[in-house]
Order: C-alpha cells, then sequence, then structure tokens
C-alpha cells in the first residue's frame, strides 16, 4: 500500500483543503473503511491543530500521550474513526469523532466522564464452542460475549477493557444517529422497522432511509453527545 494519498481522491467524508499540496497521509488498513477514518496524524495536525508539520506530529505524537479509545498510539498513519474517542490527558481534552450535517467526519468535544465509553455497533456474529458469541463491530473490533445481542444493535463498551455496560436494541422507539446517505448526522426517533428500510421522525418530519444507515444511540434519548452543533 502507498504511503500517501492524493488530495482529489480522498474520500469525500474528510474535511480537507483539496488544493492544498497534492499529497496526504493515507491512514493504515484498520478496523475503520477509510470512509470512515482518518489517519491519525492528520487529526493532530489539521483538525487540532497541534502541530503545523508532519514532522511536528511525529515528535509530539511520541513525546506526548494521546490514546485512542483509552490506548496509546504513536503511529500517524492509525486510523482513527466513527464513534472512537480520542484523549490528550497531558491537555486535558477529550473528543469523540462524529459526523456533521453535511456526512463529514468530525471531533466534538466531550467530558472526561463521557470519555470511558464508547459505542459498538453489531455489524455480525460468529458462533463460538462452549455457548459464547463473537461479536463483530462497526470500528473492527470483535467480543467474545454471553450476553444475546443481535445484528444492528449497539453495545456500550467500557474504555479501554471493553466490558459491555448496556445492550441498546434496533427498535422502534430506539434514537438514532444517520451514518450514510444524505441524512447524514441526523440524530432522530426510529419509527418504523420495514425489512431493509426503516423510518425515522426528527420534530415533525418522517423520513424513509435504509436499516444499514442507522445506528443505535439510546434506548428512547441519546445516551451520549454525539451530534455536531
Amino acid at each position: 500500500m502507498k504511503n500517501h494519498l492524493k488530495r482529489i481522491a480522498a474520500p469525500r467524508t474528510w474535511v480537507l483543503n483539496r488544493k492544498q499540496n497534492t499529497f496526504i497521509v493515507r491512514p493504515n488498513a484498520g478496523g475503520h473503511p477509510l470512509s470512515y477514518g482518518l489517519p491519525l496524524g492528520l487529526v493532530v495536525r489539521d483538525i487540532l491543530q497541534l502541530a503545523t508539520t508532519m514532522s511536528e506530529t511525529k515528535k509530539l505524537l511520541h513525546n506526548k500521550t494521546i490514546l485512542v479509545d483509552g490506548r496509546q498510539r504513536k503511529d500517524p498513519r492509525f486510523i482513527v474513526g466513527l464513534f472512537d474517542v480520542l484523549s490528550l490527558p497531558d491537555i486535558h481534552k477529550q473528543y469523540r469523532i462524529t459526523l456533521d450535517k453535511k456526512g463529514k467526519l468530525c471531533l466534538i468535544e466531550i467530558t472526561k466522564e463521557e470519555s470511558i465509553f464508547k459505542l459498538g455497533k453489531v455489524v455480525g456474529k460468529t458462533m463460538i464452542s462452549k455457548g459464547k458469541t463473537q461479536l463483530h463491530f462497526h470500528d473492527g473490533k470483535n467480543l467474545l460475549v454471553e450476553k444475546t445481542a443481535k445484528v444492528g444493535d449497539t453495545l456500550v463498551l467500557s474504555l479501554p477493557d471493553l466490558q459491555v455496560k448496556e445492550i441498546m436494541p434496533l427498535k422502534e422507539g430506539s434514537a438514532v444517529f444517520l451514518i450514510k446517505g444524505k441524512h447524514s448526522g441526523d440524530v432522530g426517533t426510529l419509527k418504523e422497522i420495514k425489512g431493509k428500510q426503516a423510518v425515522y421522525t426528527v420534530g415533525n418530519a418522517s423520513i424513509e432511509t435504509a436499516t444499514d444507515y442507522l445506528f443505535i444511540i439510546g434506548k428512547d434519548k441519546p445516551f451520549m453527545k454525539v451530534e455536531k452543533i
């Protein structure tokens, strides 16, 4: 894999100046797809503006503690993505990666109390021996569990140990966040599930979308802040 990516060819979910320079750092392959992940170096330099060059960014990552989902990361090409938690204990700042109303990846500042939890959408499951199930999440993480969860459900996970704190099922009445389509970034209430299609409400409006575009963020109201204000 090439180390760099042409800016003009970068995913549309990335917020960047596509006319500035020709190339941009390409993230390593990881749990997040390229369209829903950013290289950590880009986040540090361009979004948080903690450095002005990639050389400075590398030094900062090596000398300062930057945590992703509670674990220190030093590689500027490490991919960080949707609902990952970034913690910078040296400056007492915490952020969650989310989508804005234009479907662009962005950061929202969160409290230290919020930073110890993460939402994980179940995108697959595998039956393991001895009655356990391995759940596969949207961010590439896998977890052996004894509790029942279905594809489409969201689990509240503690960080960094990934203990299941709560299961939020994909069902009518749940709070939802749109992660794909022209309504990306919407927060609403799931009204109806019709197979591969679903209807959710925002205020007085009812909107139909693909069920796969929904990310459950609460049983009846958002469990945590995910919306870019």
